[in-house]
């Protein structure tokens, strides 16, 4: 597994194409695929000068991209753009302070169908908040198969506070 930070966009266009396969299949068969590969290039730029960005990325025997992990730690104040607005909401600034502010967020987590079941989703958030004593992510509410595998590493979901969404936050199990 290779780690990166700023000089993962000399692979952007690898990982681009790898997270357009994993978000435009089931069950995100919905979303376009130009634009789903234009709004995660654009956020891949930006995100990779976010101080702390870390990144993971392992391949296939073949070398084409298998897996990779994208996060940085949550600064504060807490955002309140993209998604980060109903987590504030569903949690409450108090969670949203205790739990998620100073933590690992792992920003993206994507196993390419032929890479799933190998336990590569399982090393890939390991290896991510190994070096982090606190760790968070978001997954989407239709996204059932990849809640059950956060479940069942043991990450956790937080108390709903406020109104629900369709976006569940887990935070990762402590030591």
């Amino acid at each position: 597994m290779q780690s990166y930070q700023a000089d993962l966009l000399e692979i952007a266009d690898e990982l681009t194409d790898a997270y357009v396969e994993v978000f435009t299949a089931p069950p995100f068969e919905h979303r376009d695929p130009a634009e789903t590969r234009a709004a995660f290039r654009q956020r891949l730029e930006g995100d990779v000068r976010r101080e702390g960005f870390q990144a993971w990325v392992e391949r296939s025997a073949d070398g084409r991209i298998a897996g990779f992990v994208t996060g940085w730690t949550t600064p504060a104040p807490f955002r309140t753009d993209r998604s980060y607005g109903s987590v504030l909401q569903r949690l409450g600034t108090e969670q949203v302070d205790e739990l998620l502010v100073g933590a690992f967020e792992i920003d993206e987590l994507a196993v390419l169908a032929s890479s799933r079941g190998t336990g590569l989703g399982r090393r890939l958030l390991e290896t991510a908040t190994a070096e982090h004593p606190r760790a968070w992510l978001l997954a989407w509410n239709q996204n059932h198969d990849t809640l059950a595998f956060y479940r069942r590493l043991g990450w956790t979901e937080p108390e709903v506070r406020g109104p629900e969404t369709d976006i569940i936050v887990f935070v990762a199990p402590t030591p």
